[in-house]
């Protein structure tokens, strides 16, 4: 499948956005919906990273971004977990891998980052807290590193922030149901 949706789309720019998605937060949604309007198309997936303790099995976390994904209802946001690898490996000509900015100090420990270097452009999203330092950016320029620091903006959430102070406004409504349901990210801090 993947294959297939490459070829139909060589020549045009497109965005991994793989994330962690412990779980999905309006963060991400916004995130999508903005890299929409950039992008001809945004490939999405959860991936395991072989850096954080994950609360949900990687298929309760895939499912929910499908869910958010599909009800977001955006031909230009496509959801394909078979990109998904712990390790940040695939070769796609015109592609830029969205990070946040949290993480772009980690793309130098990558496996295989002088083959990633090579094959991608770099999207960085800024997040509250974590500007891209002027070390960072000299590191980057030394490693030819190609970057491209967004605007967007995104609201101040991350899923490790949603767990510690859980709070269903923070989730995308379509997920909310789900969440109750299967009595994922319980807490006893549960706030509706």
């Amino acid at each position: 499948m993947l294959a297939f949706c490459l070829k139909t789309l060589m020549g045009k720019r497109i965005a991994l956005f793989g994330t962690s998605a412990d779980p999905p937060t309006i963060g991400h949604k916004k995130i999508l919906e903005e890299l929409s309007k950039i992008y001809s198309f945004t490939i999405s997936y959860v991936s395991n990273n072989p850096n954080k303790n994950h609360k949900e099995d990687i298929s309760i976390r895939s499912h929910l971004l499908k869910t958010l994904i599909e009800d977001l209802d955006n031909p230009k946001i496509l959801f394909n977990q078979n990109v998904s690898s712990q390790w940040a490996v695939e070769s796609i000509n015109n592609l830029d891998f969205v990070i946040g900015s949290d993480l772009i100090k980690d793309i130098f420990h990558w496996k295989n980052f002088d083959k990633i270097i090579k094959e991608v452009s770099f999207f960085i999203i800024l997040r509250d807290g974590y500007p891209v330092e002027s070390n960072t950016l000299k590191m980057l320029e030394t490693y030819k590193v190609k970057f491209k620091i967004s605007t967007i903006k995104i609201p101040n959430i991350s899923s490790s922030k949603l767990r510690s102070h859980f709070s269903y406004s923070n989730l995308p409504t379509s997920l909310i149901d789900i969440v109750k349901k299967n009595n994922l990210y319980e807490s006893t801090k549960l706030v509706e």
